[in-house]
């Protein structure tokens, strides 16, 4: 997501400091789970896919309006992109939602930190410039150690719902095969970041309003806190959080930026104790803990990588939008 096309201005980055806006982005994503968890009591997973898809959608419509941006052009772009929002966006927040029928909101947020070893596990195959390190391959084996102690292995999964936590993992296991995909086909679009994430945002909507009728009937009433969680979900969850994320990325570079993967199930774990009354067993936060340390042994690159000091802001070249790991349009709205 580092593309200079659509920066924010600097007059809104003076009135809240990046450090809020982190903060803030890992409120947001973090109770996502919850927001989910609410929305399923009253309405069927699809639709509140849906609708968290539409109000994203809504956001970021509103969003290109005030920044005067459009819709990319080109039959080839548009059809990379429903692949997009389908692995990125469709996909997964589906199978996060039916997930939470099953499994506690907490579970579900945990199992979304395990997205940057799936992609790790991946990379490793398809993206032929990504090495493997000692500490990264460490990393994977601690990570997915830790995946175990939240499933309590040794128990033989004894009450754990199997069926939605594999869901959880599965769309989890969505996203980096989605970045994967854009990766190849989308790095180095012309088009503006914003452009790009709105058209997918938009093409994920048609294909749950598609699928959605086919298999749910139409709610029964609309529950106040159901519905406003939907709402929040969309808007906050979803199209307030890329604007945050991208604007992040944009002021301290994508690898700070995307430390907030690292809060969110801590914060989703934390609102479902303490908002959902959800259990919680020793092991749940033991393997968050060994999850989150072998991801972020993921993401270390070499020394001799990051030590090059970047050109100053005033004299750095206006990049053409391109689009990288993590960084890709839509790539993490969200997360679950």
């Amino acid at each position: 997501m580092s593309s200079s096309v659509t920066s924010s201005p600097a007059t809104a980055r003076r009135v809240l400091d990046w450090r809020l806006r982190f903060g803030l982005l890992s409120l947001v994503w973090g109770f996502s789970f919850l927001f989910m968890k609410v929305g399923t009591e009253s309405f069927a997973p699809f639709q509140v896919t849906l609708g968290r898809l539409a109000f994203g959608t809504a956001v970021l419509a509103v969003a290109m309006a005030v920044k005067r941006e459009r819709l990319p052009r080109g039959a080839r772009t548009w059809g990379h992109l429903a692949v997009a929002g389908f692995l990125l966006n469709a996909l997964p927040f589906s199978l996060f939602a039916f997930s939470e029928l099953t499994i506690p909101s907490s579970l579900a947020g945990i199992c979304n930190a395990t997205s940057p070893l799936w992609g790790m596990a991946l990379s490793l195959v398809a993206l032929s410039e990504d090495r493997p390190t000692r500490r990264r391959v460490a990393g994977l084996g601690i990570g997915f150690l830790g995946v175990l102690t939240v499933l309590g292995v040794w128990q033989g999964f004894h009450g754990l719902d199997v069926t939605g936590t594999a869901l959880a993992l599965l769309a989890s296991l969505s996203y980096p095969i989605g970045w994967i995909y854009v990766r190849r086909t989308l790095a180095g679009s012309s088009h503006s970041h914003l452009s790009l994430s709105g058209a997918q945002l938009l093409l994920a909507t048609l294909q749950l309003a598609v699928v959605t009728p086919l298999f749910t009937s139409a709610p029964a009433g609309f529950p106040v806190l159901p519905s406003l969680s939907v709402a929040a979900l969309g808007i906050l969850g979803t199209g307030l959080a890329f604007l945050i994320q991208y604007d992040l990325v944009a002021e301290v570079g994508p690898t700070t930026a995307q430390m907030v993967t690292y809060f969110t199930p801590v914060i989703a774990t934390a609102a479902g104790v303490a908002l959902l009354g959800e259990s919680l067993s020793w092991s749940t936060p033991v393997g968050a803990v060994i999850v989150l340390a072998g991801a972020a042994l993921t993401q270390a690159r070499p020394r001799s990588a990051t030590i090059a000091p970047e050109p100053s802001r005033r004299t750095r070249p206006r990049p053409k939008a391109r689009v990288e790991q993590g960084q890709e349009p839509g790539g993490r709205l969200p997360t679950g």
